[in-house]
């Protein structure tokens, strides 16, 4: 059996941040191979704070391609500064994050707006940052069931 990721308790935006990061960058690429490059990753990328990461320009995705510290996929680490923008938006439009979070109807409303807001944020990916950062989801075979049934 797969064991569930490890639960963290967010203090700062940067730990949702850094889940959310995390959770774009296992889309579709090994977790070995994420979890190997993560430290890195965090540190090439300005320790992810997002308004650091907010910050970066087309001359820092250029930079950090050519950087073998980052998995790199231009359009994840684009994706990665939309992100931090849009978290950022978020935090300021609801007061923090977590309340933002807290504003839906559940599970289901809560991932489906987080795919539309986040780029390269699937169903797993969603799944996974919101059990990650502590928030209600429900438990993955069930989860899983419902995905594989189309609903």
């Amino acid at each position: 059996a797969v064991r569930p990721p490890r639960q963290i308790e967010p203090k700062t935006l940067a730990d949702y941040f850094e889940v959310l990061t995390k959770a774009v960058f296992q889309s579709g690429i090994s977790w070995r191979v994420v979890e190997a490059k993560w430290d890195g990753l965090r540190e090439a990328l300005e320790d992810l704070d997002p308004e650091r990461v907010a910050a970066l320009g087309p001359p820092d995705i250029d930079r950090l391609m050519g950087d073998g510290r980052v998995i790199r996929n231009r359009r994840k680490l684009e994706a990665t500064v939309d992100n931090a923008t849009e978290m950022l938006a978020l935090a300021e439009e609801y007061g923090d994050f977590r309340r933002y979070l807290r504003s839906h109807g559940g599970f289901d409303e809560t991932a489906a707006d987080l795919k539309r807001r986040f780029r390269f944020l699937g169903d797993l990916g969603a799944y996974y940052f919101l059990h990650v950062v502590g928030e209600q989801v429900p438990p993955h075979d069930e989860w899983r069931a419902r995905r594989e049934a189309g609903g």
